[in-house]
């Protein structure tokens, strides 16, 4: 209970004229940030990190961290309309997103899960964040580069039968994945991998623009191959309440939100692990569950698990970075950055030396979300217009919107031509039956393992025994991973023998 008393005072703090408009900026532009393809919050943040060298400290955290939050509400905008990603951790909210606006002619239902389950698993994310802060940061500190390698196998292991339609094609995508994450200096050695002798291809692949070219890009050249086809979804009702949800739908998104929120906070809350791997790792974990609709058609579950799980982890990336100054990510890497440039040292001490900085930061979270969702609800009618263009005049926009991405995430032309690639054969995959997705959250997940892997051997002197079973985290976690490897040999094994029946899928 003492803690919420201190919630009550941040929120005495954040209401102040200064503090309060200082939140409501941040908001929109973390909304207008995160619906941009390329930017993302870690640059949204570090452009804007100067701007505040002037303010008080309390005001600036709390600009800097409303637009962090909101940026995971905008990146779903783009992903559901234009079946472009605004951000990474918005991948997946486009496999579901994009079909139900689409071909269910859903949009504004699409777009409405998305905001309800982003609200649903951001007040999950903070309520654990102001009950169980310090000690999750210590729960997080639990997680080394052992158990991190265990956690990560064990997603990876997830992807190739549980987001692949296909366990031998979501396999083989994503080892396509991890050798496209694979190129570049390899980080230990300081050798070169892949580099074709190309100086370009030395930094690596980045996301961004593989990301778009994947799904953004091979999305534009299916539509000039339909272009005599109604491809977008057509409404007659571009208002709020033509969008609500039906008593149904809310009763299909609350489960997987309320699951994901959990998830995606302790997640959230791992050194490195962020709200990508988070979304990911709710959307592998909603596969376990039931669904209405098969995940990747369309279905509500689907958008519900990715969006509740990324708004989590961005509130419960918040626990380290003020009880232990670590930061679990690229963003929060900047923010803590700013904390020292402000002159405040994260740590423990932190909510006893300066509470108003702490927890006005965290009361400004709770305004975040009910700004950013009421926004987000209000622009619904606009955005929906989007889908009343023509093709002929859509295929021109989600072009420009491709370059501009691609080249403002590395600000070279190198940018531009990975994501053409990538769109190519991303449109090649998807005309033959094979769903890029996979592939896309390998290669995303791909660096991570390595890196905490080659840290695993290192300190363990490679012993293998001792990353999968050096501690009990790393038991349960290898635990796991043997039945998620074994399943589908033990299903087959039993299927042939007739002493198991698949239940077949509703369409």
């Amino acid at each position: 209970m003492e803690n919420f008393a201190w919630l009550f005072h941040g929120f005495g703090v954040v209401f102040s004229l200064q503090n309060l408009g200082a939140c409501l900026l941040g908001s929109i532009l973390g909304l207008i940030v995160g619906a941009m393809p390329g930017i993302g919050s870690l640059a949204g943040v570090a452009l804007l990190l100067p701007l505040t060298y002037k303010f008080d400290p309390t005001t600036a955290i709390i600009m800097l961290g409303a637009l962090y939050y909101s940026n995971m509400y905008g990146g779903a905008f783009s992903a559901i309309l234009l079946n472009i990603p605004g951000d990474s951790p918005a991948v997946l909210t486009a496999v579901d997103g994009y079909p139900m606006a689409t071909v269910k002619k859903r949009p504004g239902q699409a777009l409405m899960t998305a905001n309800a389950s982003s609200c649903i698993g951001g007040i999950i994310g903070m309520l654990i964040l102001v009950i169980l802060g310090p000690a999750l940061a210590e729960l997080g500190l639990k997680f080394g580069p052992a158990e991190m390698t265990v956690l990560l196998l064990v997603a990876m292991t997830s992807i190739g039968w549980l987001v692949g339609g296909n366990p031998v094609q979501g396999l083989l995508l994503s080892f396509i994945g991890i050798l496209i994450a694979s190129i570049g200096m390899d980080v230990q050695t300081g050798r070169p991998r892949f580099d074709f002798g190309n100086i370009y291809l030395l930094g690596g692949v980045e996301c961004i623009p593989f990301v778009i070219g994947t799904v953004g890009f091979a999305q534009l050249m299916q539509l000039m191959d339909e272009k005599d086809n109604k491809v977008n979804a057509v409404t007659d009702k571009l208002t709020i309440r033509g969008s609500m949800l039906t008593a149904h739908d809310w009763k299909r998104l609350t489960p997987p939100s309320i699951r994901a929120g959990v998830m995606g906070t302790f997640v959230g809350v791992l050194p490195g692990a962020g709200a990508t791997a988070a979304s990911f790792l709710a959307y592998a974990m909603q596969k376990a569950f039931k669904s209405e609709e098969p995940l990747g058609t369309g279905a509500i579950e689907g958008i519900a698990a990715s969006e509740s799980a990324n708004n989590a982890a961005a509130a419960g990336s918040f626990a380290p970075l003020l009880a232990l100054g670590i930061p679990g990510s690229g963003t929060g890497a900047v923010l803590l950055g700013g904390l020292m440039m402000w002159g405040l040292n994260p740590g423990p001490l932190l909510f006893t030396n300066d509470p108003d900085f702490a927890w006005g930061l965290i009361a400004s979270l709770f305004i975040s979300n009910i700004v950013a969702l009421a926004i987000s609800l209000g622009i619904i009618p606009v955005l929906l217009k989007i889908l009343k263009v023509p093709v002929r005049v859509m295929i021109p926009i989600i072009m420009i919107v491709c370059f501009v991405g691609a080249y403002a995430s590395t600000y070279s032309m190198f940018g531009v031509f990975v994501m053409l690639l990538a769109g190519v054969f991303g449109y090649l995959f998807e005309k033959n039956g094979y769903s890029t997705s996979p592939m896309l959250l390998a290669f995303v997940l791909a660096p991570l393992l390595e890196d905490n892997m080659r840290k695993a051997f290192i300190g363990t002197g490679g012993d293998i025994s001792e990353v999968f079973f050096g501690s009990g985290i790393a038991i349960v976690l290898t635990t796991v991973l043997i039945v998620i490897c074994a399943f589908p040999v033990v299903r087959t094994i039993l299927t042939k023998t007739g002493a198991y029946t698949p239940k077949k899928k509703s369409a």
